[in-house]
């Protein structure tokens, strides 16, 4: 019996994180690990990167179903180091986040945030460059594995630049417009955020995500996010549509239609 319960502890004591060091990932052709798949995450990031309890959503009409439940951050230390003029920023933000959260507005939803929100997405792996697909809004991101090249523009999804550091795909991503937020707490950067993503499998069925953000207009210093991303396993696991712009057409220009008071009658 001690001995079923010692294998017990140790099978259900394995975290992803930690579990998967000595783990080979398969391969791809050309050698490097193989990624291919579809992945979600299971945690409350999208609603707020650090620690928080249970609180009440912007919208008291809906009740509990919009409320944000309790969870543990995914913040290296728990803190976000901001300058004292953007904390207010970030405060104000929480504030009107029912109508400026660029997520209610079906906006695409930028770096790192499209990788933790409530839908799964897709690594489409080839033996060139590598291919992010994301169910919400039908957002996507190339990740260039050849020469770096400089960001062009301001893009909402940035430009993305990849190498392999042995099995970690390490992608720098630059270029961002700088509109997007980070979670429903109103978290956010600026057109000068700068981000380094490490992906790794830890085991056949999980990534471990984690990524640093540099931002010296508005943080003091960098800091790091990380969590693990689950392997969709069932076996007819697929995107699915999510176009939501129909769905934030009376939020963005209500105001504007016909006997809205802001347009023609």
């Amino acid at each position: 019996m001690r001995v079923l319960i010692r294998s017990f502890i140790l099978v259900f004591a394995c975290i992803p994180l930690v579990c998967g060091q000595g783990y080979k990932a398969p391969r791809m052709a050309d050698g490097h690990a193989n990624l291919n798949g579809i992945y979600e995450a299971v945690n409350t990031a999208n609603w707020n990167l650090q620690d928080h309890p249970a609180y009440a959503g912007p919208m008291w009409e809906m009740g509990a179903i919009a409320a944000v439940p309790a969870g543990k951050g995914v913040v290296e230390g728990n803190e976000i180091p901001y300058k004292p003029e953007a904390a207010a920023k970030k405060k104000a933000n929480f504030a009107n986040r029912r109508a400026d959260d660029p997520e209610a507005k079906c906006y695409m939803p930028g770096i790192p945030r499209a990788n933790y929100m409530p839908y799964p997405f897709q690594i489409v792996q080839t033996n060139k460059d590598i291919l992010f697909v994301y169910e919400y809004a039908s957002s996507n991101r190339l990740v260039n594995m050849g020469k770096p090249m400089e960001a062009p523009s301001d893009t909402w999804m940035g430009t993305n630049n990849g190498h392999w550091e042995g099995d970690t795909l390490v992608i720098d991503v630059t270029g961002l417009n700088g509109l997007a937020w980070f979670d429903r707490a109103g978290n956010f950067g600026t057109d000068k955020l700068h981000i380094v993503e490490r992906w790794n499998l830890t085991d056949h069925d999980h990534l471990n995500y984690q990524a640093t953000i540099e931002d010296p207009s508005v943080y003091t210093r960098a800091w790091k996010i990380s969590m693990p991303i689950y392997r969709r396993v069932e076996k007819d696991a697929q995107l699915l549509e999510f176009k939501c712009t129909e769905f934030a057409e009376q939020l963005l220009y209500g105001k504007y239609t016909k006997g809205a008071g802001g347009g023609q009658k």
